[in-house]
């Protein structure tokens, strides 16, 4: 049986609204929260992003039992409707715990063709991005599209991690200054996803990331008119890939300077 896209869709978007409402309360007492490291000093974890996957993650069972889900404080678990909801409670936990903000709530579903589902919710903000496979993408309920300039018609995101070497990401940084491109980096991968899907952004682009960071993006942006790199699915989907979503008339050259099909690159 087909999963119900408009259910699952409606909920989600409810769901993330519950989530953000919890996440924006730890946000105005974030003083209080602990604070955890995970592989380096920049890469952080609060207890704000476990008790809001939980929150996700339980309120998701409750509602479609039968779809697998992978988020990035709780790890995986099984289903068997074909459709895999996939969460970060807290997209740029970052900026989060230094009062910026510059994070979001994402919650993204792929079944095994790609992303079907995108829910990006940003409290501070006052925005709710929100996609399904077929059905367009809105931000606060109004159409969204992808921009159709070039790279050079607007500003571009980029992030990178230390998953990849620092002098790989300069090297692609000075490919695209000297492609004058105009470029920013804002501290949550998903939101700027979602720009791009909104047509604030010409394009994003991220060496490596996981699924849960791009997921709810990639919807977004696929249903707003943009192109995405396929993300890896099956078992190949809990590991990092490199990310990269644009607007139509941006692709492709973007494509062409971040050489992420060149592994030779990234090593």
């Amino acid at each position: 049986m087909t999963p119900d896209l408009d259910a699952r869709l409606a909920r989600a978007t409810e769901i993330a609204k519950e989530a953000g409402a919890l996440a924006l309360h730890h946000f105005q007492n974030r003083d209080r929260l602990v604070i955890e490291t995970k592989r380096h000093v920049t890469d952080l974890v609060s207890e704000a992003d476990r008790t809001v996957e939980v929150l996700i993650r339980d309120a998701l069972t409750a509602a479609f039992p039968e779809d697998a889900q992978l988020g990035e404080e709780h790890g995986e678990s099984p289903g068997t409707s074909g459709l895999t909801w996939v969460i970060d409670p807290i997209d740029g936990t970052a900026p989060y715990l230094n009062g910026l903000p510059g994070w979001c709530v994402s919650i993204g579903a792929c079944d095994a063709d790609g992303p079907v589902i995108g829910v990006i919710h940003a409290p501070v903000l006052g925005e709710m991005f929100v996609a399904a496979r077929g059905r367009g993408a809105t931000v606060n309920g109004v159409p969204m599209r992808a921009a159709a300039g070039d790279l050079r018609s607007g500003l571009l995101g980029i992030g990178a991690n230390d998953r990849v070497p620092a002098a790989r990401v300069g090297e692609m940084v000075t490919r695209l200054m000297e492609a004058e491109a105009a470029w920013t980096r804002y501290g949550s991968g998903a939101l700027m996803l979602a720009w791009v899907a909104a047509g604030r952004l010409v394009g994003y682009a991220e060496p490596r990331m996981s699924a849960w960071d791009c997921m709810a993006g990639y919807a977004l942006i696929l249903e707003a008119g943009g192109k995405v790199r396929p993300f890896p699915q099956g078992a190949a989907i809990t590991y990092p890939a490199p990310v990269l979503g644009a607007g139509p008339g941006a692709f492709a050259e973007l494509v062409s300077l971040t050489r992420f099909s060149d592994d030779a690159c990234w090593v």
